[in-house]
């Protein structure tokens, strides 16, 4: 059977035949004419149909990085230095002041070169300069590149010290592709395929098509569900202060799920402007209170990546005290955990609150009912169990038939007095949250939650949309 050829196909075989040293990508596209695209396409093209050998190779060069680059036009910080102070000895601010942000990087590297001695808070010169090689290595780089394989000696020294500078060295792996016809590319006539026409037995090319990532196909699936159940959505930042991730609801300041093991706290990260002076009062009463202890703002100061989304809609129902309200919030949660087939310690999670006159237990059973069945999950119970700060509390459990067990899902109740009414919240709020991975497992019959996240094009793109 003939074989058809598109004419960028044709155009690199002939190409090449004519003159075999057009063997890369450049010379084929100032010979012939065509972009960097077609190109490509061609390439792939011919190698698939064994009318062309491509071979591949990688190669690690080194350029300078931008204070590298600064360090070249100026001069390195600690060189800078030790001719300030050559003028006559300097106070830290006068050098502070002259040099800026390289301020640090001079000292250090003018201590470490024994340059410069430091006295009665001022700078004086110490033991003569010296020539430095890596500072050779930089003029000579300048603004070029050059391969790794190709360094000297001595290069190589200069580069392994200046790589502990920060933003002094860049490494980045450049490929290139040669490529020859191979005996039938060079036998095949090209003139006697030429005629255009078309094999209706040839077999139609695979091709992938974008979609959604299964996760976001349940995300989105969960904030549909919600919304078509008269719920709005709130949105909070992922950065919290402890105050609405922990006080506000109620979870003493020593408690186990404060602690590092638990919560990422932001190093040396704290807020001052937080809450008003009347929620600060009232919840530190209601701690006194409720637990017994000295409550502390510092504590309640502290900023965290919140380790659910309830302090997002805790947060709502304080600002705006609504009578009747329905609302949810929807987002990544972090948890300081170690990660295994169930656990990640960074999730989405899914939670909302209900606040009505009326509203009892029953109502919110009801409402996770209906959600889990517009899921696709029908065998579902609930559980007495406990939480922090809603009382009664109850664990929601659906059935899964591959596992042949019943699993754990959303952790439900009622907030408790001691987290509505400091806020100034007076009608009954329903509460309810979970981690949506664990649902979309469920739906896509998966027994490590890692998958979701495991890159797998295989799976990414055979897994069925859950209906």
């Amino acid at each position: 059977m003939s074989q058809v050829f598109h004419p960028i196909e044709k155009k690199i075989i002939l190409a090449v035949r004519t003159d075999p040293s057009l063997n890369n990508p450049g010379t084929l596209k100032f010979q012939t004419g065509l972009s960097d695209d077609q190109i490509r396409r061609g390439i792939e093209w011919l190698k698939l149909k064994n009318l062309l050998e491509v071979k591949e190779s990688k190669q690690t060069v080194i350029t300078l990085g931008e204070n590298a680059i600064k360090a070249r036009e100026n001069g390195l910080p600690e060189k800078r230095l030790r001719k300030l102070v050559d003028e006559g000895p300097k106070s830290l601010d006068e050098i502070k002041k002259e040099l800026q942000e390289d301020f640090s990087a001079a000292i250090a590297y003018a201590k470490k070169h024994d340059w410069v001695r430091i006295e009665n808070g001022l700078i004086h010169p110490k033991a003569p300069l010296k020539p430095l090689a890596e500072e050779d290595f930089i003029l000579h780089l300048g603004t070029g590149k050059k391969p790794v394989d190709q360094l000297s000696h001595f290069d190589k020294k200069s580069v392994e010290y200046l790589k502990r500078r920060p933003k002094f060295i860049n490494e980045k792996v450049l490929t290139s592709i040669t490529f020859a016809l191979t005996s039938l590319g060079k036998s095949i006539d090209i003139d006697a395929v030429a005629s255009g026409a078309i094999d209706v037995e040839a077999s139609v090319p695979h091709t992938v098509v974008s979609r959604i990532h299964p996760l976001k196909e349940v995300i989105n699936e969960t904030r549909e569900i919600f919304v078509s159940l008269g719920f709005s959505e709130v949105l909070g930042n992922l950065i919290q202060p402890s105050f609405w991730n922990f006080d506000a609801l109620f979870t003493p300041q020593d408690h186990p799920a404060r602690d590092m093991q638990d919560t990422f706290y932001i190093k040396d990260k704290t807020t001052a402007k937080f809450a008003t002076a009347t929620q600060i009062n009232q919840v530190s009463r209601s701690h006194k209170n409720g637990w017994g202890y000295n409550w502390d703002i510092l504590e309640a100061k502290k900023m965290v990546l919140r380790t659910h989304t309830t302090c997002v809609t805790i947060k709502y129902l304080a600002e705006n005290k609504p009578e009747d309200a329905r609302i949810f919030s929807l987002g990544r949660v972090f948890r300081n955990e170690k990660v295994s087939y169930k656990h990640l310690f960074e999730f989405n999670q899914v939670e909302g609150v209900v606040v009505g006159k009326d509203v009892t237990l029953r109502d919110l059973m009801g409402i996770q009912r209906e959600f889990y069945h517009r899921m696709g999950l029908t065998k579902i119970k609930f559980w007495p169990t406990f939480f922090p700060y809603t009382e009664p509390s109850l664990q929601s459990m659906v059935y899964n038939k591959e596992l042949n067990k019943w699993v754990e899902l959303f952790g439900m109740g009622i907030f408790r007095p001691e987290v509505t009414k400091p806020l100034g919240i007076t009608r009954p709020v329903l509460a309810w949250g979970g981690g949506i991975e664990r649902i979309a497992m469920l739906k896509y019959g998966l027994e490590d939650v890692r998958e979701f996240y495991n890159n797998n094009l295989s799976w990414l793109r055979s897994a069925t949309r859950c209906q």
